[in-house]
């Protein structure tokens, strides 16, 4: 288990001044920089519900904790279960890095691509480190745990970043099948067609092909797998061979993970069909979301490692390295009714975890770190979660949810241990 290292600042709330959270919301900020991400492509070439993003961050603050606690600051002495305000996301500032990931469509073709951005300008640390930048900079990329690609990533003056975006297709006939906004990505290098970076077809996962298999043994290198994480190791470069400055602080070499667990309809564990389901007539089908029983025994997907200060079912702190605990210890169930523009804000429990069940309306859901993981850099990931759609989240992740729609949204939560 990896050493936790929690926030970076936590803010003193003046006792009987409650924190204003309609100035400078941090749900509404990293929110309006999805709505200002653009693609290499025209609109249409991309399924817009498929699209999700990773923001790695290098600074996070919270809220303290209310009073009588005002000066208990440290979030592993913050034990009070029923105040919420500690839990609260206060600011956050980003690294250099951003990335987006989904499906793209070209003619008859349909398949995953990743996007991978370094912020430009004088204020960057590539640019600090190597004095200035060019017209284009060096990626020094790893997906999956493949051999290291070094790609060239031209600036883009619509966005001021550094921009490569990969697709898992081939250069043939892929200049006709776009229109003049990715006839020019490619012409620049903006856009790539990379099938030997990016695997995996849009036919993988077909239900009729998957019964009663294990879908993380199916395509598991699949960039847009339903189950499995995408995982990108990169290093920036002020030249576009790879040589040069690289990025100095914390940070350079980045792990990119797209891992936040949404299961529903289009992603499981497994789908079958029982008859006479216990003792019933007719035929069920069904969908294996997460299960640590039966033939999933083992997989840890519900338990969670326990720090010697989280606060456990029962209550007790102190633990020994390594321990942990089922889930599964639910003791509170929730449905909620969001408006249209309401948002759950950022925020964080140390030692809970929940599931948001979207039971009708659709929603995006951002979980991030709050700690270091072990697993990437830290980060806010945001995706689609839509009806008949779950998503899960671990003890110490950040999340929050955005109702964007103009009706309302039907939720359902269930959670324990804080």
């Amino acid at each position: 288990m990896p050493t936790i290292v929690h926030s970076d600042s936590v803010f003193r709330v003046e006792p009987g001044k409650p924190p204003d959270y309609a100035a400078a919301n941090p749900l509404l900020k990293l929110l309006g920089l999805v709505e200002r991400s653009r693609t290499a492509a025209e609109r249409e070439s991309y399924d817009a519900a498929s699209l999700q993003y990773l923001f790695p961050h290098r600074w996070l603050e919270l809220y303290g904790p209310s009073a009588p606690d005002t000066d208990r600051l440290n979030p592993e002495e913050q034990d009070v279960k029923t105040d919420f305000q500690k839990q609260n996301v206060r600011d956050f500032r980003l690294a250099d890095t951003r990335a987006v990931r989904g499906w793209a469509t070209a003619g008859g073709w349909r398949g995953p691509f990743l996007q991978l951005s370094y912020r430009g300008g004088p204020d960057s640390a590539l640019w600090q480190a190597a004095g200035r930048l060019g017209d284009a900079i060096g990626c020094v990329v790893s997906v999956q745990g493949g051999s290291p690609v070094t790609l060239r990533a031209p600036y883009d003056e619509d966005t001021d970043f550094y921009t490569v975006e990969l697709w898992g297709r081939s250069g043939d006939g892929l200049r006709d099948a776009l229109g003049d906004r990715g006839r020019a990505s490619l012409d620049t290098g903006l856009l790539q067609p990379r099938p030997d970076l990016i695997t995996g077809g849009a036919e993988d996962f077909a239900r009729d092909r998957l019964t009663e298999q294990d879908v993380r043994a199916v395509a598991p290198r699949h960039a847009m797998h339903p189950v499995l994480p995408l995982y990108v190791d990169l290093r920036w470069t002020a030249n576009a061979d790879g040589s040069g400055a690289a990025d100095p602080l914390p940070g350079a070499s980045v792990r990119l993970g797209f891992e936040m667990r949404v299961r529903g309809w289009d992603s499981y564990l497994s789908v079958g069909s029982s008859g006479s389901p216990h003792g019933g007539v007719g035929f069920l089908e069904y969908r294996t979301l997460f299960s640590d029983y039966g033939r999933w025994a083992g997989s840890d997907e519900l338990r969670r490692g326990l720090e010697p200060w989280n606060l456990d079912a029962f209550g007790r702190k102190g633990h020994a390295s390594g321990e942990s605990e089922p889930f599964l210890a639910v003791n509170y169930m929730d449905l909620h009714v969001l408006d249209p523009a309401c948002g759950i804000g950022l925020h964080r429990h140390r030692d809970n975890q929940e599931i948001f069940l979207m039971l009708e309306g659709d929603g995006l859901m951002v979980i991030g770190d709050w700690a270091d993981s072990g697993s990437r850099t830290r980060s806010f990931e945001i995706r689609r979660l839509p009806a008949g759609h779950l998503a899960m989240l671990r003890g110490g992740n950040l999340h929050g949810l955005m109702n964007p729609a103009d009706q309302r949204a039907s939720l359902f939560m269930f959670g324990g241990y804080d």
